[in-house]
C-alpha cells in the first residue's frame, strides 16, 4: 500500500464508515482471550495507524472499557468490532482488518499473545510470534 493510498471500511450494517490515509505502521494477529471473546474467533487481526490517519465519516463508534487502559469500539446497531485504543498510546488508533471493504489490502506481519492460542488452532505461517505483546 502506498502512502497516498486511501482505504475505506465500516461495520456490518453500514451505520459506521471510516477512511484511513496511508499505510498502517503495524498489522498483527492477536490471540489474547479478550480478542477471542470480542471476535468470537480463535484470532483477531488488527492494523495500527496514527490518529490523524483515521477519519470517521458516517456514524460513531461506541466504546467499551475492556481493561484499565483499553477501549474497544463497536457498532451499537450490529455489534461489529471496529477499533481498539490503548490510553497509554494516545497517538495510535487500531482498526480491525476485517472491517475494511477490501481486507486483502492489509496483511498482518506478526502474531501476539500466542501463549493464549486455542489448542486446536494451528498457526500455519512463518511470521514472528510473541507469547505476549510485542513490547513484553
Amino acid at each position: 500500500m502506498h502512502k497516498d493510498k486511501v482505504l475505506e471500511g465500516g461495520c456490518l450494517c453500514g451505520a459506521i464508515r471510516y477512511r484511513v490515509y496511508g499505510e498502517p505502521f503495524a498489522a498483527e494477529y492477536c490471540h489474547c482471550r479478550m480478542c477471542q471473546k470480542v471476535a468470537g474467533a480463535p484470532v483477531s487481526s488488527w492494523m495500527d495507524f496514527k490518529v490523524e490517519q483515521v477519519q470517521w465519516f458516517k456514524g460513531s463508534v461506541f466504546e467499551y472499557s475492556s481493561s484499565e487502559h483499553v477501549r474497544r469500539g463497536f457498532c451499537r446497531d450490529c455489534g461489529a468490532t471496529l477499533s481498539f485504543r490503548d490510553s497509554r498510546h494516545p497517538d495510535y488508533f487500531t482498526l480491525a482488518i476485517p472491517s475494511l471493504d477490501e481486507p486483502e489490502q492489509v496483511q498482518p506481519t506478526y502474531h501476539i499473545y500466542t501463549e493464549s492460542e486455542i489448542s486446536w488452532h494451528r498457526i500455519a505461517d512463518d511470521l514472528k510470534r510473541f507469547p505476549q505483546s510485542r513490547q513484553s
